[in-house]
């Protein structure tokens, strides 16, 4: 049964939402992934977020651009957490869509992550999950650390190689 719901309103969305997933994958979370527009198809919207909970799901994390009103209606209707990811739009760079996400009227939070920051949503997604999941827990500390290990690693080259040598200059 997934504990998370991943939705996006646009096929368009796909490239920036798939980094959730591919994080969730590798912290061995399981989720669904759909495609549904809370203006164009409202009622499906209203089925999905509605059922959310009885389906086990314990966070949604919503990506949307421009109104970006999926995340925001998500968390109206869905009693548990929802991170919102803003997409990057070709009008406004997705300050627009971050505007829409981040300014939510009181009573109806939505945890929002940077524009197309959908890796750090999946992560946050975990991290809401491991408060009761010690096995999740371990896995992110293991992610940590291979994230520190990976930094160790570049630094040790740096000074190893010099700037010059290590960015190709």
């Amino acid at each position: 049964m997934p504990r998370v719901g991943i939705v996006m309103g646009s096929d368009s969305d796909m490239p920036i939402m798939s980094k959730a997933a591919e994080i969730l994958d590798r912290l061995g979370i399981d989720y669904e992934m759909r495609i549904i527009s809370a203006h164009r198809e409202p009622d499906l919207f209203f089925e999905y977020a509605k059922s959310a909970e009885e389906r086990g799901y314990k966070v949604i994390i919503a990506g949307a651009g421009k109104a970006a009103h999926l995340p925001g209606m998500c968390a109206a209707v869905f009693p548990m957490p929802v991170i919102g990811i803003p997409m990057k739009t070709s009008d406004l760079g997705g300050v627009d869509s971050l505007y829409s996400i981040v300014q939510m009227p009181t009573g109806i939070p939505v945890a929002t992550v940077a524009i197309n920051g959908a890796a750090n949503a999946g992560i946050l997604a975990a991290k809401i999950l491991a408060t009761g999941d010690p096995e999740i827990l371990e896995r992110l500390k293991a992610y940590s650390a291979e994230l520190k290990e990976q930094v160790e690693a570049k630094d040790a080259r740096l000074q190893e190689t010099g700037w010059r040598e290590y960015s190709g200059s």
